[in-house]
């Protein structure tokens, strides 16, 4: 359910009210906007007497919400959310260029890499060091090591460093690393993702192989839900009928889950087509559709690359194309 305050309620009058709503046992998601002021009601609001809220002289109006998501709902939180990552701001506006290798390999190239994409303009730098691979053989990343080496990095060049938890188990590792990112894998790990709740750092939730909006929204709930409002989402591409691709990249989903959520939305081209030349095409589009940010893999020698090699941009190429993503969004302006 959903209350919105009229425009210069009496400050008094709408804190009582918030308490005699939570004396029913509702959890209260205060959204304070330009314009107005919106109380999303979560949990059993079958007991509320929809006519008694509207008859209150601060009230606006009284909605019921049919979704099961509620605090991702853009209906409790009409303005865009922007989450912040150090000096970084993600979302209303804000747009985030991210960049980096697939996974840490050494000192030289994760700082070789970082120096290259910040020169090129990017703002936050990725690169995994705890690696979710299909085949046990392959390369599982450096781990703790390699949370050290991103570190190194970042004091090398100021940017904050965004890489994957596997596990809420890892927490402690991950307490001076700037944004966590929940991989496809891990999307519907309901323990991580209650236990990132709790933790309190920014997260990117990337959308799984195979769910759908609703499923990835409600993944994002059990963040916020757990205390935790600042998530951004990811759209990564899905397993579709595509036989020349790795995914199938749904930007169609970029301004559906901006009418939905007020929750940034980024997208990651490099993991959705695993191709390098088709990244470029595809981020375009992604700033034009109206993506917050994107995320994009980059690697000094991606003939070498330990991961994922093949969807790999070379340091020049991603200069290239970030002059291109912003040419495409100064004519959006």
């Amino acid at each position: 359910m959903i209350v919105v305050i009229k425009k210069d309620a009496d400050k008094e009058k709408q804190d009582r009210l918030v308490d005699w709503l939570k004396s029913m046992g509702l959890g209260i998601h205060v959204s304070v906007g330009e314009y107005q002021t919106v109380l999303g009601l979560i949990g059993d609001t079958s007991k509320v007497d929809m006519d008694l809220l509207e008859s209150l002289d601060i009230v606006d109006s009284v909605k019921r919400v049919s979704e099961t998501f509620k605090c991702v709902n853009r209906k409790f939180h009409p303005d865009d959310s922007v989450v912040e990552i150090g000096s970084v701001k993600v979302g209303g506006g804000h747009f985030c260029m991210i960049a980096g290798p697939c996974s840490v390999e050494t000192e030289e190239q994760i700082v070789t890499v970082a120096r290259a994409v910040k020169a090129a303009g990017a703002n936050m730098l990725r690169g995994g060091a705890f690696k979710p691979r299909t085949s046990p053989y392959d390369f599982q990343g450096l781990k703790a090591q390699g949370l050290e080496l991103l570190k190194i990095a970042r004091a090398e060049t100021g940017l904050p460093i965004v890489t994957e938890i596997m596990s809420a188990d890892a927490l402690p590792l991950f307490e001076d690393v700037d944004l966590l990112q929940v991989g496809a894998r891990n999307m519907q790990n309901f323990d991580l993702l209650k236990e990132l709740g709790h933790f309190g750092k920014p997260v990117l939730l990337k959308r799984g192989l195979a769910n759908t909006l609703k499923e990835l929204l409600m993944s994002a709930e059990y963040i916020m839900a757990s205390g935790n409002e600042q998530v951004i989402l990811c759209e990564r591409g899905i397993r579709t009928y595509s036989d020349y691709l790795r995914n199938t990249l749904d930007l169609a989903a970029v301004p559906m889950l901006h009418e939905l959520s007020h929750l940034p939305v980024i997208v990651d081209p490099s993991h959705a087509t695993g191709i390098a030349r088709m990244v470029p095409p595809m981020a375009l589009a992604a700033a034009a559709c109206g993506a917050d940010g994107i995320m994009i893999e980059v690697h000094n020698d991606p003939i070498h690359a330990l991961c994922d090699g093949a969807q790999s941009l070379k340091p020049e190429e991603y200069a290239a194309l970030a002059k291109k993503v912003q040419a495409v969004r100064e004519v959006l302006a």
